[in-house]
């Protein structure tokens, strides 16, 4: 039996309803994804039911790491063993492994990166005679993606409203799926989009899956969108033993195309389901959870709920208010420092948060200045840099020679004397005669207009290509393969040899054994693994970035700037909620295009939850708007905090007339600091 007497009366009553649908409605800090691990454990030893019966779906790979690690140290490995927790993405992906064939795809697809897919987005622009001057291929492709997310395919996609960009996005996207079809490729939004269409047109493949999961959780339902959503209910239809566990007054992605009504809906589409609430908070103070309850409740469409601890109340909120940015920086590193010395912290115990990242850069310079470390999160992806990407684009072409945005981004690195001009001509041959541009590079000498010499270095290439695909067929000992394969094309060689600093290039050569250190330890958690598992686990690390969720980059010995956005799910001892503003927070799109105000209300009331301990509010009189100072209001959700939770502090550092001046009455002051402190 699993001892649920640690749970809280709401936590234990949500882990034991196992049968028919669930709501947990769980406030900031309340412990869901102890809830979760703890229905889990419930579900496997007292109700005896199969691990290969559950499972639980999140939005990142760390979440459904850590979620999976939680289940095994309740219940044990064996226990555990043939669950399924992940991402939406990944579940998709094991979908169409299995039946993707059904929609005309090979089983061995690629999954398109968003380099990838702005390059195919500019050659559908070049078949349709688009201005690329004129138009941006990223615009075009997030109008692709709110369709796809919508589950609208190419032939139903119409314009909205008369929009340049909207009506070339209608002509862009059939071409833009062909050719990713072509390509034998599908992108983030296809996963989910596909997956659906898999379980919407063939019964026999919803009902095998049906069968799979019998009990399914869902892990921050508020940030579902159209086709997640329908995702899980085609899922869950015919047992209904669904579970969704979410916080509406935390649904911020409505930009990204999460919809918060499917929570808000959850009691109508599932008539008769049970709702428990989540309301005891174990992170932060009291004050914290008043002002934090304070603004929330403004919102007219939520549940009703109230977050509370008995922690004790602790300090009251303070309100710092600068004259300009400039000086909002040098009192928060001031306010930060002071509170350091005072408790003892580490620099590790403070975040500052923004609404834009804009913010940034009066913050980073003034650490800067105080020699404080710290960390910015939101910086490139390791999957993102270019030497990262020309070398995995390789692997990939071996895996599915049919990847043609890969093959062309590797087909002269390192140089090999195959120029631009041979490769359109031999992309327009492959074209006309319906061939994969590959095969056409090994048919190059039926090709006119290329030179004797250029068509040996062609063919040079395809062999290469051809008699590394044939290579990597046979699992085990990628590291070692993928080693020799980098050494005979030369690639650290051609880095070395480009880049003409050389800390820069071994920069960049580190990186590139940094794939293979990864692929090694990859090889060393999954028996048999192959190249196309490695390739798929890469690519899926994407969905971390494209959901704003990936916190690796929040360090331990640093202070941590971040946007709100990308600071849901974390906690901070002390946090500092800088540009409480109209026009910052909310955002001046909200206000000047008529948007609802409630989802920057809910950014608000995510900022205020991450402290446990303090936290200080700032804002501007006047803020700089290319070089000039302008005056600022104050956010309206400063008017939703009670006067009784804040003390109010005016600027305390007058502006210095030159740096010498400013950085000797910086000086003064921490001194005049340390001595009081000490």
């Amino acid at each position: 039996m699993l001892d649920l007497s640690t749970l809280n009366p709401p936590q234990r009553a949500a882990a034991e309803h196992t049968e028919g649908p669930l709501l947990v409605l769980a406030g900031a800090g309340s412990g869901k994804t102890r809830v979760i691990t703890y229905r889990i454990g419930h579900l496997l030893l007292d109700k005896k039911v199969k691990a290969e019966d559950i499972l639980a779906v999140t939005f990142t790979n760390k979440a459904a790491g850590e979620m999976k690690e939680r289940v095994r140290e309740l219940v044990g490995r064996g226990k555990a063993k043939g669950m399924v927790i992940s991402t939406f993405h990944s579940l998709g992906v094991r979908i169409l492994r299995r039946d993707i064939e059904r929609l005309g795809y090979k089983k061995n697809f690629s999954i398109y990166t968003t380099s990838d897919q702005i390059g195919l987005i500019r050659q559908a622009m070049r078949e349709v005679n688009a201005d690329g001057k004129k138009f941006d291929a990223e615009t075009l492709l997030w109008r692709i993606s709110g369709w796809k997310n919508g589950l609208i395919p190419p032939d139903r996609a119409v314009p909205r409203y008369d929009d340049p960009d909207e009506l070339l996005a209608c002509d862009v996207y059939p071409r833009y799926q062909a050719l990713l079809h072509a390509c034998n490729a599908i992108d983030f939004d296809d996963i989910i989009m596909l997956t659906v269409r898999l379980l919407q047109d063939y019964p026999e493949v919803l009902d095998h899956w049906q069968e799979r999961f019998r009990y399914i959780m869902v892990d921050e339902y508020q940030d579902t969108n159209a086709s997640q959503y329908l995702f899980i209910s085609l899922l869950a239809r015919k047992y209904r033993n669904l579970c969704v566990v979410g916080d509406d007054d935390q649904s911020i992605y409505g930009w990204r195309g999460a919809d918060v009504g499917n929570i808000l809906d959850f009691e109508r589409d599932y008539p008769g389901c049970r709702v428990v609430k989540l309301e005891q908070n174990y992170r932060s103070t009291g004050t914290i959870l008043e002002a934090a309850n304070q603004v929330i409740k403004n919102n007219a469409k939520r549940k009703e709920k109230r977050l509370w601890t008995d922690v004790g109340e602790g300090r009251p909120i303070d309100m710092v208010i600068a004259q300009d940015d400039e000086e909002e920086a040098t009192l928060v590193v001031e306010r930060l420092q002071m509170e350091r010395y005072q408790h003892n912290l580490s620099f590790g115990d403070f975040a500052i948060l923004y609404r834009t990242n804009s913010q940034s850069r009066a913050f980073e310079e003034q650490l800067r200045f105080e020699d404080i470390p710290y960390v910015l999160v939101g910086g490139m992806q390791f999957y993102e840099r270019k030497e990262v990407k020309d070398a995995l684009s390789y692997l990939k072409v071996i895996d599915n020679p049919l990847d043609e945005q890969a093959l062309l981004r590797v087909v002269n690195f390192p140089r090999r004397g195959i120029g631009d001009g041979t490769v359109v001509k031999i992309n327009q041959w492959s074209l006309e005669h319906e061939c994969p541009l590959l095969e056409a590079m090994g048919r190059v000498e039926e090709i006119e207009g290329i030179p004797g010499a250029t068509r040996e270095k062609v063919l040079t290439f395809h062999r290469l290509i051809t008699g590394a695909a044939g290579e990597f067929r046979r699992p085990g000992d990628l590291a070692a393969r993928v080693k020799g394969f980098y050494d005979r094309i030369g690639l650290e060689e051609e880095l070395y040899r480009t880049i003409e600093e050389p800390a820069t290039a071994r920069r960049k050569v580190e990186n590139v054994e940094q794939i293979i250190n990864s692929m090694a330890g990859y090889e060393e958690r999954i028996p048999g693994a192959t190249l196309s598992g490695f390739l798929e686990k890469v690519s899926l690390m994407d969905e971390d970035r494209f959901s704003g969720k990936d916190k690796k980059e929040h360090g331990k010995d640093a202070v941590t700037l971040m946007s709100l956005h990308s600071s849901k799910g974390l906690e901070f001892p002390f946090v500092f909620l800088v540009g409480f503003e109209e026009e910052i927070l909310p955002h001046k799109k909200s206000v000047e295009e008529g948007m609802s105000i409630d989802e920057e209300r809910r950014l608000c009331y995510v900022g205020i939850t991450r402290a446990r301990r303090h936290l200080t509010i700032t804002r501007c009189l006047h803020r700089k708007k290319y070089g000039k100072l302008l005056e600022r209001q104050p956010s309206r959700f400063l008017e939703e905090i009670p006067e009784r939770l804040v003390q109010v502090h005016e600027g305390e550092v007058k502006k210095a007339a030159t740096e010498e001046e400013q950085e000797a009455m910086a000086q003064d002051f921490f001194a005049r600091m340390r001595e009081k402190l000490s």
